[in-house]
């Protein structure tokens, strides 16, 4: 409601070729300009955090009518050094968010299940697959691997992928007990501050350190 208000504001005090964007990494555009009258200049940018350190930027496109500004929004960011990548469609968490989410969702059902705990899921991420994702895209694997073998495993695999069509109970219930991460103490893991500290450290200076060969 509030993002509604604030564009539908921002429309009626701008000029007519100003662009309006959000940094949402979630809602539709579509529910965010609800309350403008002319949603032609109105793009998503959804910058990653931290967006100091993180270059990539989705720009996502509300529709046909849109495309000039979505245009203009990359050309813009380009120019400023951040790389662009264009969301065709206006759908909820654009792309990155998907795919993320994608993970965490299986990632949650696995330990709600038994099959593991909370850290060994980290690791296998950090340790294992993860260590390839900087430098090699999902799209990149499979064709590396063969579309053949990634077949095969879908096959076996897709049909057993959790389906919640909603916030997994485990979560629910992690939230509504007011086990909420790391500020907490508590959440899908236990953190001392101590802990959680160290954790935004490591993020913190890989990512600087990353930034640094761009």
């Amino acid at each position: 409601p509030l993002k509604q208000k604030i564009f539908a504001q921002l429309e009626a005090i701008s000029g007519p070729q100003t662009i309006l964007a959000s940094n949402t990494s979630s809602i539709p555009l579509k529910d965010i300009g609800r309350d403008m009258n002319d949603t032609t200049r109105l793009v998503g940018t959804h910058f990653w955090n931290p967006p100091h350190l993180v270059p990539l930027v989705e720009v996502s496109q509300l529709g046909p009518e849109n495309l000039p500004a979505v245009e203009k929004t990359i050309q813009i960011l380009a120019a400023a050094g951040r790389p662009p990548v264009h969301v065709k469609r206006d759908i909820p968490g654009f792309i990155g968010n998907r795919l993320q989410h994608a993970i965490k969702r299986e990632a949650i059902a696995l330990v709600a299940a038994g099959i593991c705990d909370a850290e060994t899921i980290d690791d296998v991420v950090k340790m294992g697959f993860g260590k390839r994702m900087a430098v090699l895209g999902p799209m990149e694997q499979s064709d590396l691997v063969g579309l053949d073998l990634t077949r095969a495993i879908h096959e076996v695999l897709l049909s057993d992928l959790d389906r919640s069509q909603g916030p997994h109970p485990y979560l629910i219930d992690l939230v509504d007990s007011g086990k909420l991460g790391m500020d907490a103490g508590q959440g899908l893991r236990t953190w001392t501050p101590e802990q959680a500290d160290a954790v935004r450290a490591r993020l913190r200076d890989f990512l600087a350190a990353g930034a640094k060969n761009i």
